[in-house]
């Protein structure tokens, strides 16, 4: 099993990133602000624009760590990668499928599968843990028609169709998603889902978290000789990560909702962690994210007994697993794609 090494988040703007040795340095006004061995490294995430050495970069590359470069207010830049590794038979039949709508749709299906029962999952949980604080009967009402939405998906072979359960699936989960927010209610509500740019405090977390989780996908997905740019669901388009995008559609509830939601109700964010521009957007400080991406990294410890596998593993790990099972399912290897369904 691969083993979980450490992703480098770098939040200050004016940082410099260089190589000294075999370590990663971070400069700011000429001073030395960290040093980090590069074998204990995995990726590096970069939210500013004085960017790196191109000793750096070719380090990064030689040894097979991500270096990707974010705004501040984290939309990508650029990803620094080497040489390609992995099966050019396997990317061929990834193209194939791709080119291809109905075989595109047997795999997508399962993708979505699994973003509506892990969705559906988190609802139920609530109704559980926090009867007396929720509209249960809202909460059941929707999860039983997602029940009836999971079994249309499995059976659906149009691509078109397909995202039309999906929007349904969505719909109903979000009509409940505001309740599942317990405390500071009058800083933290959900309303709808907005994207570019987020208008509050609450959707400027949800864009967060999805940034750093396709970029854990989009690097999966890379390491195991797929094309992270050539997608199933998400079709293609130049400079988008199409199948990262694909793989963080079973993930995102289970990685990135809940770890919002649970952050807001234990308190540990608050209005302060963000600031308003001046078209109204919302984004996290620098002190908010360094709060959320503690969080993901701590959850990417805590381990969970993996659905398929029976195995217990690291969440930091999880996507990586579904990027590999997916890399066998397109050589042949198994007879579908196994969804990630959380428990």
């Amino acid at each position: 099993m691969r083993r979980l090494l450490n992703t480098l988040f770098v939040l200050s703007e004016d940082s410099y990133l260089a190589l000294d040795g075999e370590n990663v340095i971070i400069l700011a006004e000429n001073l030395t602000k960290g040093r980090f061995p590069l074998h204990t490294l995995e990726s590096i995430l970069y939210f500013g624009y004085k960017g790196a050495s191109p000793s750096l970069m070719g380090a990064c590359a030689q040894k097979q760590i991500g270096l990707t470069f974010l705004t501040p207010r984290g939309r990508f830049l650029a990803r620094s990668c080497g040489e390609t590794h992995g099966n050019v038979l396997l990317r061929k039949q990834q193209y194939r499928i791709s080119d291809q709508e109905d075989l595109s749709c047997l795999v997508a299906r399962n993708f979505i599968i699994g973003k509506v029962y892990n969705s559906r999952g988190i609802l139920e949980r609530a109704t559980r843990d926090h009867p007396l604080s929720i509209n249960v009967d809202s909460f059941k009402q929707a999860t039983s028609s997602m029940k009836i939405l999971i079994g249309q998906i499995s059976d659906c072979t149009d691509l078109d169709v397909l995202r039309g359960y999906e929007g349904d699936a969505a719909k109903l989960y979000y009509s409940v998603f505001d309740d599942l927010i317990l405390q500071n209610k009058d800083r933290f509500y959900f309303s709808e889902r907005t994207r570019r740019p987020p208008m509050d405090n609450l959707n400027a977390m949800l864009s967060f978290g999805y940034t750093l989780l396709t970029h854990d996908c989009g690097s999966a997905l890379e390491s195991v000789g797929l094309d992270s740019y050539v997608g199933f669901l998400h079709r293609d388009r130049p400079g988008r990560k199409s199948l990262a995008l694909d793989l963080v559609e079973e993930l995102r509830g289970v990685c990135a909702d809940r770890l919002c939601i649970t952050l807001i109700n234990n308190r540990e964010i608050n209005h302060k962690h963000f600031q308003e521009r001046e078209n109204g957007s919302i984004y996290l400080t620098e002190e908010g994210r360094k709060i959320v991406i503690a969080a993901w990294q701590n959850k990417k410890r805590d381990e969970i007994r993996h659905p398929f596998l029976k195995e217990k593993i690291p969440w930091g790990l999880v996507p990586y697993v579904q990027a590999l099972l997916l890399a066998r399912y397109i050589r042949g290897d198994i007879d579908g794609y196994p969804p990630f369904l959380w428990m």
